[in-house]
């Protein structure tokens, strides 16, 4: 039973990283370049693929639909865990594709991002594999 309790902190992590996302994209400046002439120029530049959005809008929208994914990651794993059965021995592919997901944000966070979501995204990982292990191990 504790298991699932640190599943559900690994997964609180992510609504957490997740809604400070969220927030700093529409509500502070936190993801602005410091360089001015960068931003101004995202405004007036369109990508390659299509005049209809230009850089700057592509970017806020990136930023919020990765927020969103990470909310939705978290609650969705919570929710689960809250009204199913899910074990590992029943469900294994919940669990590897949970870890692979963690994963690839991990490598994310490391390759392209800073050392809050690393530490924080690492954090979840550990209590993945922490839970996995003591499921083993029973």
């Amino acid at each position: 039973m504790a298991t699932k309790y640190i599943w559900e902190f690994g997964s609180l992590i992510f609504i957490i990283l997740g809604t400070v996302h969220l927030v700093y994209t529409f509500f502070t400046n936190k993801f602005s370049s410091k360089n001015e002439k960068a931003i101004t120029e995202m405004k007036s530049s369109n990508p390659i693929l299509t005049n209809e959005t230009t850089l700057w809008k592509a970017w806020i929208g990136f930023n919020a639909s990765h927020s969103i994914g990470a909310i939705f990651f978290g609650v969705i794993n919570i929710y689960i865990l809250q009204n199913f059965n899910v074990t590992l021995e029943d469900y294994p592919f919940f669990y590897i594709l949970n870890i692979s997901i963690v994963g690839f944000y991990l490598w994310l966070a490391n390759k392209y991002w800073f050392r809050i979501p690393f530490w924080g995204i690492l954090l979840t990982l550990f209590c993945y594999f922490f839970v996995i292990i003591m499921t083993l191990l029973n």
